[in-house]
């Protein structure tokens, strides 16, 4: 038998003397001893679940605990479902990038695009290179303008350290 995680108090766990109780259905009982309450529930073949715990006024409800986290858990998976989730592709370049290279990079990062994640296109500078920052901003713009039919530019270039990106991210 799998062991439910509990993130409220059930049953025996509860200490307090007096409950305010809420059946199954959602009807207000009346506020009774947590002995009596916990017969009530086993009487129902049901649990007690301590739903606020408020000292001078704590409430518990009847339910099926073990059904309630399943409906809960079920609930999460769906939702997370739902979320869009992106990666971050990387590709990296040298300022004197040749025609086939950068072509191919292209192609590359198209596919990216088409899967629906972001593309951070970055140049790196080796050496003296690093004198030579304009051509990285050309070669980040003729990736850009080659893209530009399936990605906008999220970011300009930026240069941080030795290496100048920008990021594109796929057209709705």
């Amino acid at each position: 038998m799998n062991k439910i995680k509990q993130d409220l108090l059930i049953n025996e766990q509860i200490r307090f003397k007096e409950v305010q109780v809420i059946d199954n259905e959602g009807n207000k009982l009346e506020k009774m001893s947590i002995h009596d309450a916990m017969n009530l529930a086993m009487d129902k073949n049901l649990d007690l679940v301590l739903v606020s715990s408020n000292p001078t006024n704590p409430v518990c409800k009847l339910m099926d605990y073990g059904k309630y986290k399943f409906e809960q858990a079920k609930r999460e998976k769906e939702s997370k479902k739902k979320q869009k989730t992106f990666e971050l592709k990387e590709i990296r370049v040298t300022p004197n990038i040749e025609e086939h290279d950068f072509n191919f990079k292209v192609k590359n990062a198209k596919k990216f695009l088409d899967d629906g994640n972001k593309v951070k296109i970055t140049v790196r500078f080796r050496g003296r290179e690093l004198n030579y920052v304009k051509l990285g901003e050309q070669v980040l713009n003729k990736f850009s303008e080659e893209l530009s039919e399936v990605a906008t530019l999220e970011k300009k270039p930026i240069l941080e350290g030795k290496n100048l990106f920008i990021i594109l991210a796929p057209n709705k």
